[in-house]
């Protein structure tokens, strides 16, 4: 019996000898590999959404060799790099201002959570970006591997601009090796295609699967928020969160779904307004029906609640470039406006005449 026991133990002991003499970019990589794992026998056996076995199969075998074709790429190119350059800088940053370990750990990782917040949404705000990008959004199967769906330009351009965060900052390498492996399990959960209890309450700190799950609607409008990679106080303090549904994953169109063929479409250019399917005049309309009935239908808001909403639909939809070049619109809107309210009054006039 003692013996029985003693074996579970030594096993243990023997896992555990393994793990801590093992590497801290070692640890990393298995960690990951074991979250990996588990997000996805779960997506497989309770899926959010029911995907047929083979669209699934598809977009596992394109995910995952870009997964190795990026790990080789990354591996030559940026990761030795990153490390290279927080032992270099660890004791030259900013951050070697803050004396105390445990703020120094957190203001680390917020600050490469923003970055990523950031650069997300300059890959949808400037084409050059989203030509690279756009690689990762046609996965119209979204699940856990999805996560890997990226252009190597797209991760040398983000790993540039976190080498500057490094030297800026002083990240030393344990902590860039930690806030890599904590950022990357939350972004594979967020693409994992899976509900659980309480996501709702959790997405109010950070980004869950319902709420990734709107970054990747065919629409504009809806894949151009949540930009988060672990926190979505971001998207809540810069106005890009929404939740709701998408009716439809991935891009519109067609576009392929084998390894070859989604490098090379990472280099060409796709017009993102098209995304854009839902008819403007009709958004703008519904929005004014909405104030005019906050208004109680109050008469003689009908100007100001048409302009109102024309004001929020252009920022939400083209951002606020668009809506400093919004002049002209608004004094057509203005003579359109007065148009049909003179036309009206002239065919009351006419119908009571007759």
């Amino acid at each position: 019996m003692l013996n029985e026991l003693n074996a579970p133990t030594t096993l243990l002991q023997s896992y555990l000898t393994w793990l801590i003499n093992l590497s801290p970019g070692r640890v990393a990589t298995f960690t990951l590999f074991i979250f990996f794992a588990l997000f996805m026998i779960v997506e497989f056996y309770s899926p959010r959404e029911k995907r047929i076995i083979k669209q699934v199969r598809q977009s596992y075998r394109a995910n995952i060799g870009l997964f190795v074709v990026n790990s080789v790429v990354m591996t030559l190119l940026s990761v030795p790099s990153l490390l290279f350059l927080a032992e270099q800088y660890s004791d030259k940053g900013l951050l070697n201002a803050v004396s105390n370990p445990r703020w120094k750990a957190v203001l680390s990782f917020l600050a490469i959570d923003l970055l990523l917040y950031l650069l997300h949404k300059a890959c949808h705000t400037f084409d050059w970006l989203w030509m690279f990008h756009k690689v990762h959004h046609n996965d119209p199967y979204l699940n856990v591997s999805t996560a890997f769906r990226l252009h190597f330009l797209e991760i040398l351009f983000i790993n540039i601009m976190k080498a500057m965060l490094i030297v800026i900052l002083g990240i030393e390498g344990t902590l860039l090796l930690a806030n890599e492996m904590i950022i990357t399990v939350f972004i594979m959960l967020h693409h994992t295609n899976i509900s659980f209890r309480g996501e709702q309450f959790l997405g109010r700190v950070m980004i869950t699967p319902y709420l990734h799950c709107v970054h990747h609607s065919t629409r504009r409008n809806e894949h151009d928020r949540n930009y988060g990679a672990v926190l979505s106080i971001w998207d809540r303090l810069f106005g890009t969160l929404a939740e709701l549904k998408p009716v439809e994953i991935g891009l519109k169109g067609s576009s392929p779904q084998d390894l070859i063929n989604l490098v090379k479409y990472g280099f060409t250019m796709t017009d993102n307004s098209s995304a854009q399917p839902v008819s403007l005049d009709i958004m703008i309309a519904e929005a004014a029906y909405y104030k005019a009935e906050k208004r109680c239908f109050y008469p003689g808001n009908e100007l100001r609640d048409w302009l109102e909403a024309k004001k929020e639909i252009i920022r939400l939809v083209y951002g606020e470039e668009q809506l400093k070049n919004n002049v002209m619109l608004k004094w057509q809107d203005l003579v359109g406006f007065m148009n049909n309210a003179l036309n009206g009054g002239v065919k009351n006039l006419r119908e009571n005449h007759r």
